[in-house]
């Protein structure tokens, strides 16, 4: 079971997901009901941030003093990740922070939602050890994506 803690650092997130708790609660049914997650305990946190919190935290983590539309930092290694999941019932993975902003800017007219679920999504499978660092991993770490963001998009919240 993926169990999501959820805190909500600018105010605006709330003016487009009201619950966000609840409403990633809900998307996460499909990953739950995965093999890969079988009898597991899996949990992560995401920081739903603005433009401020999540430049500084760019900056510092990672040296690049600008804003973003999302972070992620694994608590494993990746060669670790799989081992992990494979032998322990009880993991981890890490924290993902989104730019609220990011996403709006991005977004067309009435779908915040679905970017939000695109790069929530992404930031998982950071966590889980996806990269994008060549074409094949890219193309493997897309395609699961999307299948994730098609599940999700069946769940009604």
């Amino acid at each position: 079971m993926i169990k999501i803690d959820v805190f909500v650092k600018d105010k605006n997130w709330k003016k487009y997901i009201s619950n966000p708790a609840k409403y990633l609660k809900d998307k996460v049914k499909f990953i739950n009901s995965s093999i890969l997650f079988n009898k597991k305990y899996i949990n992560f946190s995401i920081l739903l941030a603005g433009n401020k919190e999540i430049k500084m935290l760019n900056n510092k983590f990672r040296k690049k003093n600008k804003t973003t539309n999302i972070l992620s930092f694994p608590f494993y290694k990746r060669n670790e990740i799989k081992k992990k999941i494979k032998n322990e019932d009880r993991i981890y993975l890490g924290d993902i922070i989104l730019n609220f902003y990011k996403i709006k800017k991005k977004a067309r007219k009435n779908e915040f939602e679905k970017e939000f679920n695109k790069l929530w999504i992404h930031g998982l499978l950071h966590l889980l050890g996806y990269q994008h660092d060549t074409n094949k991993n890219f193309y493997k770490m897309r395609k699961l994506e999307n299948r994730i963001f098609k599940q999700t998009e069946k769940t009604k919240c």
